[in-house]
């Protein structure tokens, strides 16, 4: 056991900031048991049959209303994990060090300054990695009762940063982005900001063209007066709807009778070929996640390599 037991800066590290191992400890538990217990309270009331061996919560089922809405607060929670671990970093693990002077002591001890930072992003790593793997598992626990309901989407965010690989390498973004920040800044509020600022800018930018990486699937319909609107297959993603003329060309409006109406939904110029409706369905959700998360792997690494030339350019 002694072979795993912490030593040097990662136990200096440990023990500088374990009242947050404690807190995340911590949040796992009353994960735990706020989602157990309301999966326990849901299980009380049976499910009604509907037809074809499907079942759904009765009105009276309190208990999956509220395993619900506790769903829906946790997977938003999730997706704010990688701010908090960065701040973190940024602040009190490094930027704080510069700033108070106190990195100089560990430096003097006969440890390389590469190690001294590899020590502090591997511990905070390690405690990081572990407590969003528990979280996910706690989340996937409730999402095999309440996946699919409303606003608990697959595509929606949230469920989605939870329920793939893709949480745990946006937190190891913003490791590698909170060390870059406080040993380039060295200023603890400032670098908290910065940190916060640029991986949530990095949140938001790869989720509004996640579903730009891989092509959606199109089905079409007659576009003929009264007939029906096309509906999606599966429990998929609706990406664009609307009509095709015999060019092959997308248009605009939507259906309306063979002549004009005032309201301008009609395509005079050129006739109506077919209905056509875009759409992801939930097979894509990992291929996404896998390409995401390798994008998200790759820029971690550029920030953590550019994280230890600076430390390697300013303490030789």
């Amino acid at each position: 056991m002694s072979t795993l037991a912490l030593k040097g800066p990662q136990w200096v590290t440990f023990r500088q900031h374990r009242r947050t191992v404690r807190l995340a400890g911590a949040a796992v538990v009353v994960a735990v048991v706020v989602i157990g217990g309301l999966r326990l309270w849901d299980a009380q009331t049976p499910d009604r049959y509907v037809q074809d061996g499907y079942w759904l919560p009765t009105n009276e089922n309190t208990g999956y209303g509220s395993l619900r809405l506790a769903m829906e607060y946790f997977s938003i929670g999730m997706t704010l994990l990688p701010l908090l671990v960065g701040v973190l970093v940024a602040g009190p693990m490094v930027a704080r060090e510069f700033e108070s002077g106190t990195h100089r002591l560990a430096l003097t001890q006969s440890v390389r300054p590469a190690h001294w930072l590899r020590s502090k992003l591997v511990t905070a790593g390690a405690v990081a990695l572990a407590t969003t793997l528990l979280l996910t598992a706690v989340h996937a626990f409730g999402w095999s009762r309440v996946g699919g309901s409303s606003q608990l989407h697959w595509a929606d965010r949230g469920p989605y940063e939870t329920l793939g690989p893709v949480l745990s390498a946006y937190v190891l973004l913003a490791l590698a982005v909170g060390a870059l920040a406080g040993l380039l800044i060295r200023r603890t509020v400032v670098a908290m900001a910065v940190t916060g600022l640029v991986t949530g800018t990095v949140l938001f930018v790869l989720g509004a063209v996640r579903w730009d990486f891989l092509p959606v699937t199109t089905i079409t319909g007659p576009a003929v007066e009264n007939a029906s609107v096309l509906t999606m297959p599966e429990d998929g993603l609706i990406m664009g709807q609307g009509l095709i003329g015999v060019s092959g060309r997308r248009l605009p409006g939507w259906f309306c009778a063979p002549e004009p109406t005032p309201e301008g939904d009609c395509r005079p110029d050129e006739p109506v070929a077919v209905q056509y409706l875009d759409y992801h369905p939930a097979s894509h959700l990992l291929p996404t996640q896998l390409i995401e998360t390798g994008i998200v792997l790759a820029l971690a690494a550029l920030a953590a390599l550019a994280a230890f030339r600076v430390l390697r350019a300013r303490h030789p």
